[in-house]
C-alpha cells in the first residue's frame, strides 16, 4: 500500500483529488456506499482501499479521522472520511472492515 504523509484531513483530500481520487462516497444504509458524484451504489465487495491516512486530534478527540482512498469495481476513485474512537460511525466501520485492501507492489 502506498503511503503518503499529509498534515490534515483537508491536505489529504486535496492531495488525493490531485492524484485522481475525485469522487466522494457516503454510507447509505448498512450495506451500500453511494458515490455522491454519480449516484451509483456499491457493496463492500465492489470496492478496494488503495491507501488510508489516519489523523489524531492533538487537543480535540473529535478530530480523530481516517481518510480512505478507494477504487470501485467500475474504476471510479474517490475518498471516504471516517471518524474513529468514541465518535466513530460503527455502521461505516463495519462496512469498511469488509472492503478489501489493495496489496502493496513492494510486499
Amino acid at each position: 500500500m502506498k503511503l503518503n504523509r499529509y498534515t490534515s484531513v483537508a491536505h489529504a483530500t486535496q492531495g488525493l483529488r490531485q492524484r485522481g481520487f475525485k469522487d466522494e462516497f457516503k454510507l447509505e444504509g448498512p450495506h451500500q456506499m453511494k458515490n455522491l458524484n454519480t449516484g451509483d451504489m456499491y457493496s463492500p465487495g465492489d470496492m478496494t482501499i488503495v491507501e488510508y491516512h489516519r489523523f489524531e486530534g492533538m487537543s480535540n478527540p473529535s478530530d480523530m479521522s481516517i481518510v480512505f482512498a478507494v477504487e470501485a469495481e467500475d474504476g471510479r476513485k474517490g475518498t471516504i472520511i471516517s471518524t474513529y474512537g468514541a465518535y466513530a460511525n460503527m455502521k461505516l466501520v463495519e462496512f469498511m472492515d469488509k472492503v478489501k485492501i489493495k496489496e502493496s507492489a513492494t510486499a
